[in-house]
């Protein structure tokens, strides 16, 4: 599935390594995302909210009736951090895996391919959805 399917067909995103620090990539992504009508799932261990969201530790803590609506899990780690989270996206049934901006793990990659998920590397979901609308 192309980047643009995949941004016009999936609305519910999970966001692994958010922050609730402003100045941080992440945060405005996720902000430019909930303000383009996605819905978002906020993922980092180390805080309980941002953007007025619960935030859970990990994609498998968050309880099952709202797991099942995860489609997109973007990737805000670094590369060595990227197979747990492939590993935990594929459990819960997600359709694409999207590596962030400067973020590329191939072997994470092909995983997620071989479990029949969509795989973006290497790219801002927040530029790309722009590219859409332009």
């Amino acid at each position: 599935m192309d980047i643009g399917s995949i941004l016009r067909t999936y609305r519910h995103i999970a966001v692994v390594g958010i922050s609730d620090k402003p100045h941080r990539p992440s945060y405005g992504v996720a902000r430019y995302l909930i303000q383009s009508g996605y819905e978002l799932y906020p993922v980092n261990p180390t805080i309980d909210a941002v953007l007025g969201m619960k935030c859970w530790p990990s994609l498998s803590s968050i309880p099952e009736e709202i797991r099942k609506h995860i489609e997109i899990v973007v990737i805000f780690r670094k590369p060595a951090d990227v197979p747990p989270v492939v590993d935990e996206a594929i459990a819960t049934g997600a359709r694409v895996i999207w590596m962030q901006l400067g973020i590329t793990n191939d072997a994470a990659a092909d995983k997620a391919r071989k479990a029949g998920l969509s795989v973006v590397q290497n790219r801002c979901i927040a530029v790309e959805h722009q590219r859409l609308d332009s």
